[in-house]
């Protein structure tokens, strides 16, 4: 009687694939360039061509654990290939819990500058965040905090010295909730009004 087959791991399909997600946890979770995540162009030549499948599949499993994989695109392009793709938090992060290594003042300064920017239709002159920061914060501590801003993608700059929200900000800032707190909302009311 011949023997069965003993069962000596997984699937070859099964273990590609547990191979390229744990490709594509490297490529979003863990920061290679100045900036986190991966451009789709980056995970289709790692991945292959259905590289979106694997984001899926990857996606579902961090959602177990409060994460989640965002699309985003920078500028107002819909381009694929300029397409990033980004590991975030699935809920709002609790501030008294921790501030994810920054300073209170420059989430200050951070929160200013986008509700300056949103409250002109998405796009500021630099020199107008500049006068609107230096009201509240030193100027030296301004151009600083608004240099990483940029650099960290929740702002971008073009060449004439416009100030636009970055594609870090439209991954991972809720902007429609950030201004109805801004404006004292809560749940269609106003804080200490009738709405």
């Amino acid at each position: 009687m011949p023997e069965e087959a003993k069962s000596t791991g997984p699937e070859p399909d099964e273990a590609a694939i547990r191979d390229k997600l744990s490709r594509v946890a490297q490529l979003l979770m863990f920061r290679r360039h100045r900036q986190p995540g991966a451009k789709s162009w980056e995970l289709r030549k790692t991945l292959g061509r259905n590289y979106r499948e694997i984001i899926d599949m990857f996606d579902r499993e961090i959602q177990k654990i409060g994460l989640v994989v965002k699309r985003v695109t920078e500028g107002e392009e819909e381009d694929e290939d300029s397409a990033r793709y980004y590991v975030t938090m699935k809920e709002h992060p609790v501030l008294s819990d921790r501030t994810f290594g920054w300073r209170i003042d420059d989430m200050a300064a951070l929160t200013v500058a986008l509700s300056y920017i949103l409250s002109k239709r998405g796009k500021a002159p630099l020199n107008e965040v500049e006068r609107v920061l230096q009201e509240k914060f030193p100027k030296w501590r301004v151009g600083y905090n608004i240099d990483r801003f940029i650099r960290w993608g929740y702002l971008s700059e073009d060449d004439e010295g416009m100030l636009y929200v970055g594609w870090r900000t439209r991954a991972e800032i809720d902007q429609k909730t950030l201004l109805e707190m801004l404006l004292g909302k809560e749940g269609g009311r106003r804080v200490g009004g009738r709405s």
